[in-house]
């Protein structure tokens, strides 16, 4: 079974005067690679991709696949029509990525039966490993647990974005142990790696990706108490850049840092100045 353990960087897109910054973005990779992340989540929901023409999104996975190098790179496949998402996994076939981040159908609420129809059938379609992304206060639905177990079965979907903020069925499912599970939640990465989760897919990890990294080892080689007692350091970070709706936080403390500017795309807004002037000075610390 392909691995996605580890802490995964969902990487944002860069803008500078409202044209996609390919240079920040390739610097941004370079330096979560050398911090030993496990691999790059492309045009997930961090990168701002519905802001983005097709053939913005097209240079954005080339820039991140050149950079990337030897780090493993899943790209988020979302849309609410199935036939269009059929045709993007099949181009997507065709590149040297890890696997497809692919969450619910948004908007249109699908019945469980008919989510299991869509993603059995983008499975169906792709030579990639699948991950499932059950995210509902962003799609509107929620993967039921039956529903996931029954995906499980398929031998392309082997892993799971788990946004979903229910222990009982993160903790079902890592008992059942089909399917990698993966925080999509950064406050809940300490507790579902502690339960035996695989790892995380963190937007937060863009900052302090070192201390993810290790926090991750620690915990995968049973040191819990050096895994929670950096945990605990990274905890009021995490809370600070959870309080605004992704990306905006993480974007003003990497443009604070100096990595981007801190610019996004309508109707996305940027982080508050409340928000903005706390973050410049937790770097400036």
């Amino acid at each position: 079974m392909s691995s996605f353990s580890g802490i995964w960087i969902p990487l944002v897109t860069p803008f500078a005067d409202g044209v996609v910054d390919h240079a920040a973005l390739a610097a941004l990779i370079a330096h979560c690679r050398k911090a030993g992340v496990a691999g790059f989540v492309a045009l997930g929901t961090t990168g701002e991709p519905s802001a983005l023409t097709d053939d913005e999104q097209d240079a954005v996975l080339t820039t991140i696949l050149r950079e990337a190098q030897e780090t493993p790179v899943v790209v988020g496949v979302a849309g609410n029509q199935s036939v269009v998402l059929r045709e993007r996994v099949l181009r997507l076939n065709e590149l040297p990525i890890a696997g497809l981040l692919v969450p619910a159908p948004y908007y249109v609420r699908p019945s469980q039966a008919g989510l299991v129809e869509h993603f059995t059938m983008l499975a169906d379609v792709s030579n990639k490993p699948i991950l499932l992304y059950d995210v509902p206060y962003r799609t509107g639905v929620k993967l039921e647990l039956e529903t996931l177990l029954t995906l499980a079965a398929h031998p392309r979907i082997v892993g799971i974005k788990d946004c979903a903020g229910s222990p009982e069925t993160t903790l079902a499912l890592i008992l059942d142990g089909r399917l990698q599970v993966l925080a999509g939640n950064d406050n809940e990465i300490f507790s579902t790696l502690c339960m035996g989760g695989a790892g995380a897919i963190a937007a937060t990890a863009h900052l302090e990706t070192e201390r993810f990294v290790a926090m991750h080892r620690a915990l995968a080689d049973g040191r819990l108490e050096e895994g929670r007692t950096l945990f605990h350091a990274l905890a009021p970070l995490v809370h600070t850049l959870t309080s605004e709706t992704n990306p905006a936080p993480v974007k003003a403390a990497l443009a604070a840092q100096g990595w981007i500017a801190n610019e996004l795309r309508a109707p996305m807004t940027c982080a508050s100045e409340a928000l903005t002037r706390k973050l410049a000075e937790w770097v400036a610390r």
